[in-house]
């Protein structure tokens, strides 16, 4: 399995979250995923070291997706 830390940078604050895929899973096809998901879904969770929250897509500026 790989793990992917994932960044993303809201308006007002900065969210992290763990991603655990699997082991052939690339940076790219994560980022895919991502933006899928912000595009169609106006909020989502996430869940992060401190717990779960609620991400408004709206406020999303940026992403970055790095391998562990």
């Amino acid at each position: 399995m790989k793990e992917f830390l994932v960044c993303y940078i809201l308006d007002n604050d900065i969210k992290r979250e763990k991603m655990i895929k699997e082991f052939d899973a690339l940076k790219a096809e994560v980022v895919h995923e991502l933006l899928e998901k912000i595009n169609t879904n106006r909020f989502f969770l996430s869940k992060g070291e401190q717990g779960d929250f609620l991400v408004n897509s709206s406020l999303v500026r940026y992403i970055r997706v790095t391998e562990k």
